[in-house]
């Protein structure tokens, strides 16, 4: 077993001269590279610029703005999916609050006008900039999987059926009474439910990735780099070909808050996600039924209610 000091995630450098100009050699070179890396790992580092420096402090103080309401206000973050809303019933451990359609302005304008009715242009502003370019990312890492893949006559309707949700998390510090016990588990191990998250803190560490062989692998983001995590949609989607990671947040002493922005692309209500007929031979026999990513959210959430913990993707449309 490996140690979380000598394990690392890959790091793919998106801002290389013709990285991001698809057909060009570079991007023929990185789209291959991005594949492999979501086959082993389920992630990467997007080394990836297009994220003003002022953006991101700007996103990390209306964070702060954000949590600092109280709690009967945040509570008004609500949604109709699970694990979208608020969540922090145990406030002084970890909170979290989710924009839905952050990349689009009207829905970010409603998210804020829910909290500040009197307005907050500083704060719609800044959500949805960011979001905007975090998406962009995300689109061209699609196109860079469908492509690799052999698959890309789909990804137009890929595009056309999906969803944006900009989750942020806080993790406040443990008690400085009980953190020299060890580590503290500031969220528990989990896959993600998207098609793929791309995510973003503020430096503070935490972060741990789980790999094949069962080792935590310690994530320690730069300024300017993305943690990119394949969810279990885009896992069932490929015919498991791409892993869908394990991965928590474990505070381990220090006396920082770690904020995180995490971007969901997940399949719109309804969408019916199926794995690609040119994934599917002899060697690569079919490993899932299709599903609605909602549906099995929900089946999650009632997992979660029961006290069975986590589901899988595979529990709940395996073959």
């Amino acid at each position: 077993m490996g140690s979380l000091e000598t394990l690392k995630v890959p790091v793919m450098d998106f801002t290389k001269p013709g990285a991001l100009n698809p057909g060009s050699p570079e991007w023929d070179s990185l789209k291959v590279q991005v594949k492999e890396a979501l086959k082993e790992y389920g992630c990467f580092q997007a080394l990836y610029n297009k994220v003003p420096e002022e953006l991101r402090k700007a996103l990390f103080s209306a964070a702060e703005e954000l949590f600092d309401l109280p709690t009967h206000i945040k509570k008004l973050n609500v949604s109709a999916q699970p694990f979208r809303g608020y969540i922090g019933q145990n406030p002084t451990v970890v909170e979290g609050m989710g924009v839905e359609g952050a990349h689009v302005f009207d829905e970010v304008e409603n998210f804020t006008n829910t909290f500040w009715p009197q307005g907050n242009p500083n704060f719609s502003k800044t959500i949805h900039s960011f979001s905007r370019q975090v998406v962009e990312l995300e689109k061209m890492i699609c196109r860079m999987v469908f492509e690799s893949l052999g698959v890309e006559k789909y990804l137009e309707k890929h595009m056309d059926s999906t969803d944006y949700i900009l989750k942020f998390m806080k993790y406040s510090p443990p008690d400085q009474n009980t953190a020299s016990t060890g580590p503290h588990v500031g969220l528990p191990s989990h896959t993600d439910k998207s098609t793929i998250s791309i995510l973003y803190d503020n430096e503070v560490g935490g972060l741990e990735i789980q790999n094949k062989n069962g080792d935590w692998i310690n994530v320690q983001l730069s300024p300017d780099t993305f943690l990119v995590i394949t969810g279990d949609v885009f896992h069932a989607w490929s015919n498991g070909l791409l892993q869908s990671p394990y991965h928590r947040v474990t505070k381990r002493g220090g006396k920082e808050t770690r904020y995180s922005a995490q971007l969901f692309s997940t399949p719109k209500e309804g969408y019916l996600v199926k794995v690609p007929e040119e994934l599917v031979d002899e060697q690569h026999p079919l490993l899932f039924k299709p599903f609605c990513q909602s549906e099995y959210t929900r089946f999650c959430a009632a997992s979660h209610a029961s006290g069975k913990g986590d589901a899988t993707i595979t529990d709940y449309c395996g073959i």
